[in-house]
């Protein structure tokens, strides 16, 4: 199934300098990796509550976001970005961590519930749709419930920082496609590389 073309690329995590490089900040990691491939800055943008820039990915203008909200208050952002921008949320793509998936690995999804991503949670919520694409970033589990929270506001450890800075890298090179909203294709690509 083809989706539309992508008109909102969302990157989730947590503001400020403290959880700039810890592993709940992964969708904030693939956005820099974006800017910095396509050589623009995000700038704040009072109608969005976050930091925002407009690019051209594969003929398609797309709108790129960092919430300025924390993560639980993801969706707050995203409402704002699609009712001012006049996006649908089936032409979002939302980059954030995945607990569910080793370090290194990075996995596209079409839609579903939240995983537990209290980013994700607040996004269906606040939106009331659970049909918008996401783009998962591995970070890894620390084995044990209880530790999540602990876990995913540290910084990775320099192995698996190398392997999620490698997914992020992989992720990047199938940014057309997914502008394009070619999801099969990008699937098949970024799933196969990364599981080489």
């Amino acid at each position: 199934m083809n989706q539309s073309p992508i008109k909102l690329i969302a990157g989730l995590g947590n503001p400020g300098e403290k959880y700039a490089k810890t592993r709940h900040n992964a969708g904030f990691l693939f956005l820099d990796a974006l800017c910095q491939q396509l050589g623009v800055s995000l700038k704040a943008d009072k109608h969005c509550f976050g930091r925002t820039a407009k690019v051209t990915i594969a003929d398609n203008e797309i709108r790129l976001l960092a919430p300025d909200t924390f993560m639980n208050l993801s969706g707050k952002a995203l409402v704002a970005a699609t009712q001012y921008y006049k996006i649908e949320m089936s032409e979002a793509l939302v980059a954030h961590d995945e607990l569910d998936l080793d370090a290194g690995i990075a996995r596209l999804k079409l839609s579903g519930g939240h995983g537990g991503n209290n980013g994700l949670r607040d996004i269906i919520q606040k939106t009331a749709t659970r049909d918008f694409a996401r783009l998962r970033i591995g970070i890894g589990h620390p084995g044990v419930g209880r530790d999540v929270s602990g876990y995913v506001l540290k910084p990775a450890n320099k192995d698996d920082q190398t392997k999620i800075d490698t997914a992020v890298a992989e992720s990047l090179r199938v940014i057309d496609l997914i502008a394009q909203g070619d999801f099969p294709r990008a699937m098949n690509e970024l799933h196969t590389n990364l599981a080489k």
